[in-house]
C-alpha cells in the first residue's frame, strides 16, 4: 500500500498577508481621495470665506493632510 503526504508548507503570501496588502493599498488610495477632495473644496473658496474660518491659502495643503489621516 502507498501512502503520500499532501501537506505542504505555506511559502509566499499568505492569504492573512494578501488581505492586508489589498487593505492597506485601499486605506491608501481613500486617503490620497479624501485628501484631494479637501484641496480642492477648499482651493475654490475666497481669500474672505478662508478668512472666515481661520485659514489662508497657505494651510490648504496641511489641512488636506491631516483630513486623511
Amino acid at each position: 500500500m502507498a501512502a503520500f503526504d499532501t501537506t505542504r508548507p505555506s511559502t509566499g503570501l499568505s492569504t492573512g498577508r494578501i488581505s492586508s496588502l489589498f487593505a492597506s493599498l485601499f486605506a491608501a488610495v481613500t486617503a490620497w481621495n479624501d485628501a484631494r477632495i479637501t484641496r480642492n473644496s477648499l482651493s475654490k473658496l475666497t481669500a474672505r470665506e478662508l478668512a472666515d474660518i481661520g485659514l489662508t491659502y497657505g494651510d490648504i495643503d496641511e489641512v488636506a493632510i491631516r483630513v486623511s489621516r
